[in-house]
């Protein structure tokens, strides 16, 4: 904890909470203003189906493989250091985005980007757990959801705007002088605080062997509609892929600070609930992929009209979401993890039928909101089992878990379902190739979703038990619980925050 914790109406407290807001909102705004950008990055530069796909994932690929170091690296180095290196660096990347002279550094500028949205990313909860006041903690981090919400739900209008105005190159050049901002606030104004029992040692064997797992899987089933499964580029890569993961197991499972506890996965519901996220996520990485690509090059939408296509998920999530907390503490997470995921599939199945000239009032907005109301009746409670699921001192790792689980799934979903769809040497900017890949990829999609409820009516209990809460000493070593979307053990009280759609909140005690 701070010398003199913050108050919430302190113009100091709202100094910390200006810096917080805008720091993590570079991160979630330029992962969903991206996939608006695909069709005109792809004429601009080439690269074809690969290069977009490497677009989005040369960013995921580093944020999911470091987002737990990331925590770490706050708790022990200070999280005010580590969250400025990170905003400064998202800054730098995104200069680089911005004058990238062709796909490939185009995707070598994403995968820094990728490695400075990591650092930052777990820094703004943990800032605002430790240095604000106990009693003040839950409206800041309320305030906090609130404002990145409204950040999330402006970030399509705003990256459509700036395609149609100027280029796609703006959506990243316009993070300089953000990131700039966020510094000068941070520097000045934000105190440093440090988590005095953190482990020594990083798990940086860990990290090395996870990241060639996932980079090595993402690779091969990238490069196999141009390549052919049988071509040696993809062999190695999916091999490395395999021992990759492989030696992440036994990694975590011999070393004394493990990223992964691997016992947790002993609990049943966390590990179903971890197993639905997987599903559910790896969903939601194709549709947003995949849906505003097709708005612009089959149905001939605007960037700005595609961008905005979506905004009612972020919105019915955004006022809903705490609603849908509640109910899933008062029926239990069973029910609405099982029935969210089917209403959500019928909502893609009808989206899948999005075509040439299609309308936005008839043929996309009712599907959209479909699937909207569906990821909220899921969310809040799919986050709420995965962190009640295991006893309070796993809280941290819990969350931290469950945001690398999703976050990997959207990767593989990006690298696999065009190939899936059969994609082949088609091009994702040219619309004959890109529907029928479109189609068969939502169908997927519904598919994954209905498997995630299957998951769901199988292993998630019908009430999670009580667990005893965390002792007032404890959480001031590590700065104390942090609540999701309404998502609580049986000890606390639910915090109205807002999911990102890309992954759950990152809570400020994950690390490895």
């Amino acid at each position: 904890m701070t010398a003199s914790p913050l108050t919430y109406r302190s113009p100091a407290g709202r100094w910390v909470l200006l810096a917080t807001v805008l720091g993590s909102s570079l991160a979630f705004i330029d992962s969903t203003v991206v996939n608006i950008a695909l069709p005109a990055i792809g004429e601009d530069l080439g690269g074809g189906a690969a290069g977009l796909q490497w677009t989005v994932n040369g960013y995921a690929l580093t944020l999911a493989s470091l987002i737990l170091l990331g925590g770490s690296l706050g708790d022990r180095f200070g999280r005010k250091r580590v969250f400025l290196i990170g905003v400064g660096w998202f800054a730098v990347a995104s200069l680089l985005c911005g004058l990238a002279q062709s796909t490939e550094m185009l995707v070598a500028a994403r995968g820094l980007q990728g490695i400075g949205g990591a650092l930052l990313t777990p820094g703004a909860l943990a800032i605002l757990e430790a240095s604000f006041a106990r009693e003040d903690r839950a409206k800041a981090i309320g305030a906090w959801s609130g404002l990145g919400g409204i950040g999330g739900a402006l970030g399509p209008f705003l990256g459509g705007w700036l395609i149609e105005v100027g280029n796609w190159r703006l959506i990243f050049l316009i993070n300089v002088p953000i990131a700039a901002l966020v510094m000068l606030v941070a520097a000045r104004h934000v105190p440093e605080t440090r988590n005095p029992a953190a482990p020594r040692e990083l798990d940086v064997a860990g990290v090395l062997t996870g990241a060639a797992g996932l980079g090595g899987l993402t690779y091969g089933f990238t490069a196999w509609p141009a390549n052919g499964p049988g071509s040696p580029q993809v062999l190695i890569s999916l091999l490395i892929g395999v021992a990759g993961l492989v030696a992440f197991v036994l990694t975590e499972r011999r070393s004394p600070h493990p990223m992964l506890p691997l016992e947790i996965f002993g609990t049943r519901a966390f590990t179903g609930a971890n197993l639905v996220t997987f599903l559910v996520y790896a969903a939601n990485g194709g549709v947003f992929f995949l849906v505003v690509l097709n708005l612009q090059v089959v149905a001939g939408f605007s960037p700005l009209a595609a961008g905005l296509a979506l905004l009612p998920v972020t919105v019915l999530m955004l006022l809903l979401s705490a609603r849908a907390g509640a109910l899933g503490q008062r029926i239990g997470p069973r029910i609405p993890m099982t029935v969210g995921p089917a209403i959500a599939a019928a909502g893609l199945l009808w989206m899948s039928r999005i075509d040439a000239g299609a309308s936005y009032w008839t043929d996309v907005l009712p599907a959209v909101l479909i699937f909207g109301l569906g990821l909220t009746l899921l969310v809040a409670p799919l986050t709420a089992t995965a962190l009640g699921a295991l006893d309070d001192r796993y809280a941290g790792v819990a969350s931290g878990v469950n945001n690398a689980v999703a976050r990997a799934a959207g990767l593989l979903s990006v690298a696999i379902l065009p190939l899936a769809a059969g994609i082949g040497t088609g091009d994702l900017t040219n619309a004959a190739d890109l529907h029928p890949t479109y189609r068969n990829s939502l169908m997927i999609c519904a598919a994954l979703m209905l498997a995630g409820g299957g998951v769901a009516a199988l292993l998630i209990p019908a009430r999670l038990r009580a667990h005893t809460a965390a002792s007032p000493a404890a959480e001031d070593r590590e700065a104390g619980p942090v609540s999701t979307i309404s998502a609580t053990t049986a000890s606390a009280s639910p915090i109205r925050t807002y999911c990102d759609i890309a992954g759950p909140p990152v809570h400020p005690r994950a690390k490895p």
